[in-house]
Formats: C-alpha cells, sequence, structure tokens
C-alpha cells in the first residue's frame, strides 16, 4: 500500500458569506491510495475557524496518519478522532479501493443511477438584493426545499424575504429552512424565533454560538421553530460526549458535516444516537469539491436509502470555478450520479 497527497486551492464562482466571514477560495489535500493496482482518492479539507482540526501543522499530522495507514493496512479510527476531516479523506479513499476503484463508492440506487437525492436549494449571505436574485434561480430552477442563511443582514430584511416565498408558496409546496450560524444572542434568540414561526418554517439551524448546551436545551424546548444543531456537534467527538450533548442540547434535528463531524464512522454514531433519542437527521456538504461531495452523497445513500426522504444539504460542490471532474448532476431539486 502507498499513499500520495496532493494540495489544490479552489476558487469559489461568488463569494460564499458565512456569519463567520466571506470564502474565496477553499484549500484540500487529497490522499491517493493505491494497493494492488487499484487506487482511491479522498479529499482532506478544513474550514478555518470552524473545523476542530484546522491547524497550522495540518499537512504533517496528515502525512503522519498516512504513514501508519500504509504501514498497517487499516485506518487507525481511534488515533483519527480528533481529525475529522483527515479521516473522512482516508475512508473515502479506503472506500473506493474497496469498490474496485470505483467512484460509485457502496452500491445502492443512488451509484447505479436509478435514483436521486432531494437536496435543497442553498440562498448564501450577501445583500437582500443578491439574496433575493439567488433565492428566484433556487426556485426556477425547480427546489422545493429552500435553506435562506441569516445573520449577515438586517433581520428585518430576511423576514421580507422568506415572507415574498410565503407569499407565493405555501408550506406544503415549499419546505423553508433557514441557518443562523450561532447569530443570534441570547437577547434576542426568541424573539427572532417568534418572528420566523409566522412563516412556516421547518427548521432553524443553531440559532445561537455553540458550547452552551444547557442553554441550548432551553432554546430547543421552548423554541416555536424546530431547531437543528451543526456547529454545535464540532469537536465533540467521543460517543459518550456524543450522548451527553445531545441529552442535555436536545434539538429536534442534527445536520451530520463528516469532514467536520468524525467522517464516516462518526457520522454513523451521531446519526444512530440521534436515532435512538428520537432526534432527526440529515447530511450536509461543508464546501468540498466533488471528490468530498460524491463520498458524501454515496454514504448518503447507503446510510438513508432507498428512497432518501428528507432533503439533504448536497449542492455545494457544484460551487466552484475549477472543480475535478466527477459523473454528478443536479436536475431541479435532485443530485444524480452517473
Amino acid at each position: 500500500m502507498k499513499i500520495s497527497i496532493e494540495s489544490r486551492v479552489f476558487r469559489f464562482k461568488q463569494p460564499a458569506g458565512t456569519s463567520r466571514g466571506v470564502y474565496t477560495t477553499r484549500l484540500s489535500h487529497f490522499v491517493t491510495i493505491e494497493k494492488d493496482g487499484v487506487k482511491g482518492v479522498g479529499e482532506c479539507a478544513t474550514l478555518p475557524d470552524l473545523s476542530c482540526d484546522a491547524i497550522e501543522n495540518y499537512e504533517e499530522v496528515l502525512r503522519g496518519f498516512c504513514k501508519k495507514v500504509e504501514e498497517r493496512g487499516e485506518i487507525p479510527y481511534e488515533e483519527l478522532r480528533p481529525y475529522p476531516s483527515m479521516l473522512f479523506g482516508l475512508e473515502t479513499a479506503m472506500a473506493q479501493i474497496a469498490a474496485g476503484g470505483s467512484t460509485a463508492l457502496f452500491d445502492t440506487p443512488f451509484s447505479r443511477g436509478e435514483e436521486g437525492i432531494k437536496i435543497n436549494g442553498l440562498v448564501w449571505m450577501g445583500s437582500y438584493e443578491e439574496m433575493m436574485k439567488r433565492m428566484e434561480e433556487k426556485l426556477e430552477a425547480g427546489f422545493k426545499c429552500i435553506k435562506i442563511k441569516i445573520g449577515a443582514i438586517d433581520f428585518e430584511k430576511e423576514l421580507s424575504l422568506i415572507r415574498s416565498i410565503r407569499e407565493r408558496w405555501n408550506a406544503r409546496e415549499v419546505e423553508l429552512r433557514t441557518d443562523a450560524n450561532g447569530a443570534f444572542n441570547v437577547g434576542n434568540v426568541m424573539a427572532r424565533l417568534d418572528a420566523l414561526a409566522k412563516f412556516d418554517i421547518h427548521s432553524i439551524e443553531q440559532p445561537i454560538k455553540a458550547g452552551a448546551w444547557d442553554l441550548m436545551g432551553d432554546i430547543c424546548q421552548r423554541s416555536p421553530i424546530p431547531v437543528a444543531l451543526d456547529e454545535e456537534l464540532i469537536g465533540v467527538n467521543e460517543p459518550w460526549r456524543k450522548q451527553e450533548m445531545l441529552e442535555r442540547a436536545r434539538p429536534h434535528y442534527i445536520i451530520i458535516k463528516p469532514s467536520l463531524h468524525g467522517g464516516m464512522r462518526g457520522a454513523d454514531e451521531w446519526i444512530e444516537t440521534a436515532m435512538e433519542m428520537g432526534i432527526g437527521s440529515w447530511v450536509t456538504s461543508a464546501l468540498e469539491s466533488n471528490v468530498g461531495l460524491n463520498a458524501i452523497a454515496q454514504y448518503t445513500a447507503r446510510k438513508y436509502g432507498p428512497n432518501v426522504v428528507m432533503h439533504q444539504g448536497l449542492g455545494t460542490g457544484m460551487l466552484f470555478e475549477d472543480n475535478v471532474d466527477m459523473p454528478l448532476r443536479i436536475e431541479g431539486e435532485r443530485l444524480w450520479y452517473g
């Protein structure tokens, strides 16, 4: 077994705005594993100020784990718990080897091209005019589930965007999800949730900053809108801590991003623990290239399929000008492989 690493910087077609700032480029490290003449490629990529393994000596640590995989012939899962993006990349490469080198990592209706996965249309943060234009484009493209990132502009303007959808489509026709990325605070969170609730919102992601589990639990209990958590899961890598966080916060949903939340194995732990507690989940990409997006989509189809019911967040891999070629396409509101 031989492993090599190649780094690449991707450029966004348009700046990706979040409550933490604006991304214009994305650095990814690609691990290529070769075994018995078969190659597998995985993407290891962090998000600055967000990923728990966004460390200065990232490539050095990654090379160390690649060496261990070469020597042992298997992934040291427990050692990689603190490094979810590295684990995810190595898991992807190993899954491709197990699939004989095919990017159809697991045998599912999705990987056979028989079934597309429903995805949400994502409206990035921006000015009111930019967000309105993006929202119109998603609706015209046929998306029946729209996710709007909020918290960057005036809240009343964000409400007017949401109101404009509800004036034309009811909740049965268009599902609305919102993502605050922790932008609300203790002083305004309940008032803002009450204001959003008037528009039949499916869910609100991460209303306040991560880390205050008991406070979040109180918000989840009182919120008129189902609460979904994603940043809250970052850095919570041990199974017992996952259990504790979910017991204290008691969200309605968790949103799984394998490169942030423990790779595929860690995602399994999150989903299964949540399921035992009656907490729902869906999977989202985290600004990976098409290599990472494909792996996440293949994983999602295996985990929830066949006939994945909920809309997933798997469209962000199409954001780059210079992406990696992959047999992925979006038709209407579905992501297809093949």
